[in-house]
């Protein structure tokens, strides 16, 4: 059974604990924080357990020439990538408020630090738990940094390999036992035979004592349910108002009613998981006693007789007999009455089968 944690105050993951569904707003609010807590709203209204975000320090996350490299992309909201980025980067007095509102509609919230200085104020900021995103993952002395934090962590995966990630783990784990995996491919949006959710099944293979999870950006809801039915713990999925609005992550992201649909069914295949063990369910019985199956005597059975399997049948018998699926557990018993023709064969008229066969 993978580890089960504390991943946010009052609520666990991992083991039978619920999936823990992310809506990663990142920087789809357009910089506009009247549209950042519309936005958490609608993840809370749809049922979601976190709204995240994305926190830079620019300076400590990129380089000068980077920031101004001139930015001519239509999804742009400045001359350089800089001011773009600048654009969209709320301060942290902003986050503050929109922590506050977060705490106030009763959502976790919390962001991905994008670097060193970014995950300071985010410890500072006292967020639940760091979640590292891909770009982060093989970035050793930040990983080791952020575990020391002790605070949850949850560290996704696009663009490594499993000898990286066995890294990862191993990082992680010398300081920190409470974390969790997300299998990601890091394209914007996904086509579906780049998901590769079987590396949800090697995960769980190779890092048997943590959650696994999956981080998406295909279109759609189907997959990541699927990612559930594989035994994910953790969803994490970016949402929007509008696909349409500027900005590249938009189209790989689920509007309110897609969001509201992907927690619906998450909770409906957990429903249907069921426990693993295969047993004749109280759901099940009225179609047992309507149709199910026993052993009839296909001739006259004479008191004394012993029985042979060629004197046997199975069918829907009133009442019901020995079970199907004891039949041979009869052959060579003593029949203690008289059995007619098609009448059912009851534990009763056999010798020394009453009281150890089922029924």
């Amino acid at each position: 059974m993978p580890l089960t944690f504390e991943l946010c105050p009052g609520r666990m993951v991992g083991g039978n604990h619920p999936c823990f569904i992310i809506a990663e707003i990142g920087q789809n609010h357009q910089g506009d924080i009247k549209i950042a807590k519309e936005m958490i709203k609608m993840a809370k209204d749809c049922g979601a357990d976190c709204a995240k975000f994305q926190k830079s320090n620019l300076a400590c996350r990129f380089n000068k020439q980077a920031l101004e490299r001139p930015y001519n992309s239509k999804n742009s909201w400045g001359k350089t990538y800089g001011d773009h980025k600048r654009h969209l980067e709320f301060s942290h007095e902003q986050y503050r408020e929109l922590q506050k509102y977060a705490t106030e509609l009763g959502i976790f919230f919390t962001a991905s630090g994008m670097d060193e200085m970014a995950v300071e104020f985010l410890h500072e900021l006292n967020v639940p738990f760091f979640k590292v995103g891909s770009g982060d993952t093989n970035n050793f002395p930040y990983l080791e940094k952020t575990a020391k934090k002790g605070r949850p962590m949850v560290v996704s995966s696009g663009m490594q390999s499993m000898e990286t990630m066995r890294r990862v783990y191993k990082t992680v784990k010398n300081h920190n036992q409470n974390f969790a995996i997300l299998q990601c491919t890091s394209a914007y949006p996904l086509e579906a035979e780049d998901v590769n959710l079987r590396v949800i099944t090697e995960y769980q293979k190779e890092f048997p004592d943590i959650p696994i999870g999956y981080s998406g950006h295909e279109s759609g809801i189907y997959i990541s349910v699927a990612a559930v039915a594989l035994g994910a713990k953790v969803i994490e999925r970016h949402v929007t108002l509008d696909k349409t609005w500027k900005g590249s992550d938009h189209a790989a992201s689920l509007e309110p009613s897609e969001l509201a649909e992907l927690v619906r069914s998450i909770r409906l295949v957990e429903r249907a998981l069921g426990s693993g063990v295969k047993q004749m369910l109280p759901c099940e019985k009225p179609c047992h006693d309507k149709l199910g199956k026993s052993v009839v005597a296909k001739v006259k059975i004479p008191r004394g007789t012993v029985l042979t399997l060629d004197m046997l049948a199975v069918k829907v018998a009133e009442p019901m007999g020995v079970a199907a699926e004891d039949i041979f557990q009869l052959v060579g018993k003593t029949v203690t009455e008289d059995i007619e023709e098609d009448e059912s064969v009851v534990p009763e008229l056999v010798d020394s089968y009453g009281k150890k066969a089922k029924c």
